[in-house]
C-alpha cells in the first residue's frame, strides 16, 4: 500500500470508529506515515550530522579496540624490528607489554578518528563532483587523522616505549616521561606521526573507498562481510608498504627518549641512511605490512558490520517494520 492509500483508510477509519482506541491508532499511523513519507521522499534530517557522529564514534570504537587486541604481538615485533639500531637483535619475550594501556588510547582515538572522517566524508561528497569522489575520501582521512593524533600519539609513545623494554606499566611509563622530558614527551616524534599517519590514513581509507564503489559498480549489488574484509586487507597492505620508511622514522624519534639521538625529522633520516643505508628504512616491513594487511580485514570488516547493525535500530526502519506488520 503507498502513502497515499494509506492516509486515506487512516482518515476514513478516523471518521466512523471515534473511540479513544481507534483514535489512538490512527494517530500512531499518521505519525509513521509521515516518517515514512519523509524516508521515500528523502528529505534531509537536521538530526543526521549527530546520527551519523554517534554511530560512527560507536562503530571506530568497536573495530580499532578489536584490531588492537588481536593483532597487538605483531605490532610489537615490527616495533622492536625498527627500533634496533644496526645488528641489534630482537627480543620476542612480553609480546603483550603495554596492551592494556594502548587499548585505553585507541578506543577513543579510533572514536575519534571515524567520528570526524564519516561526517566529513559525506559533506564532501555532497559538495563536490562526482568525479571528485577520491579527494573527499583523502581529505576526510587527513581529517579525521588530524583530530586523533591528540590522543593516538601519547598512546603510541607509551605503547611503543614499553614494547621496547623502557617500562613495565602504563601509568609508571606516563609518570617517569613527564617527570624526564615534561609533558611534551608524550608527543616525541608528533612531526613524524602527522608525516607517516596523515597520508597514511588519507591513503588507506581512500584506496579502500574506491574499491568498494568501483566493486559495487561491477557487481551491481552491495558488499558482502568477506567481501568488505578483503578489500580492507587490500587496502591496508598496499598503504603499509608504502608508508613504511616513514613508520621507521617515526619509532626511532618516539622511543629515543631523553637521550635525543635525534635532533629531528631530517637529522634522523640522515644519520639512518649515513650509519645503516637506505635498506634501514625498509626495516620491519613484514610484520608491518602482515599486520596492517589483516588489520584492515578485521577493522573494516568489523566497522561495515557495526554500522549495519546500527542502522537496523534507526527509528526510521523501526517504523517501516512497524508498518509491513500493520
Amino acid at each position: 500500500m503507498d502513502p497515499q492509500t494509506q492516509s486515506s483508510s487512516v482518515s476514513t477509519s478516523h471518521t466512523i470508529s471515534p473511540d479513544g482506541l481507534n483514535y489512538k491508532k490512527c494517530k500512531l499511523l499518521k505519525e509513521e506515515n509521515r516518517l515514512l513519507d519523509s524516508v521515500l521522499l528523502k528529505e534531509e534530517n537536521p538530526f543526521d550530522f549527530f546520527r551519523v557522529f554517534f554511530e560512527s564514534i560507536i562503530a571506530g570504537a568497536m573495530a580499532g579496540v578489536v584490531v588492537e587486541a588481536a593483532l597487538y604481538p605483531i605490532d610489537t615485533v615490527k616495533t622492536r624490528l625498527q627500533a634496533a639500531r644496526g645488528g641489534g637483535k630482537v627480543v620476542l619475550k612480553g609480546l603483550y607489554s603495554g596492551l592494556g594501556g594502548n587499548l585505553a588510547g585507541v578506543l577513543p582515538a579510533s572514536a575519534i578518528f571515524l567520528g570526524v572522517y564519516e561526517p566529513a566524508k559525506q559533506k564532501l561528497l555532497k559538495a563536490l563532483p562526482e568525479n571528485l569522489s577520491a579527494f573527499a575520501h583523502l581529505t576526510a582521512g587527513a581529517l579525521g587523522g588530524a583530530a586523533s593524533s591528540l590522543v593516538r600519539v601519547p598512546t603510541e609513545v607509551v605503547k611503543q616505549r614499553m614494547q621496547t623494554g623502557q617500562f613495565a606499566s602504563a601509568p609508571a611509563a606516563v609518570r617517569l616521561i613527564v617527570a624526564k622530558e615534561g609533558f611534551r614527551g608524550l608527543y616525541a616524534g608528533y612531526g613524524s606521526f602527522l608525516l607517516r599517519d596523515l597520508p597514511f590514513d588519507a591513503i588507506q581509507f581512500c584506496i579502500y573507498e574506491q574499491l568498494r564503489i568501483g566493486y559495487k559498480l561491477a557487481a551491481q549489488r552491495d558488499l558482502n562481510d568477506p567481501e568488505n574484509a578483503i578489500i580492507g586487507a587490500v587496502a591496508g597492505a598496499i598503504t603499509g608498504t608504502v608508508t613504511n620508511p616513514l613508520d621507521v622514522i617515526k619509532t626511532r624519534l618516539m622511543v629515543q627518549g631523553s637521550s635525543k639521538q635525534y635532533k629531528g625529522i631530517l637529522d634522523c633520516v640522515r644519520t639512518i641512511m649515513r650509519e645503516e643505508g637506505t635498506h634501514a628504512f625498509l626495516k620491519g616491513i613484514g610484520p608491518r605490512v602482515l599486520w596492517i594487511g589483516i588489520g584492515g580485514s578485521i577493522f573494516f570488516g568489523v566497522l561495515e558490520k557495526t554500522k549495519q547493525m546500527l542502522a537496523k535500530k534507526r527509528p526510521e526502519n523501526h517504523n517501516s517494520f512497524y508498518l509491513k506488520q500493520e
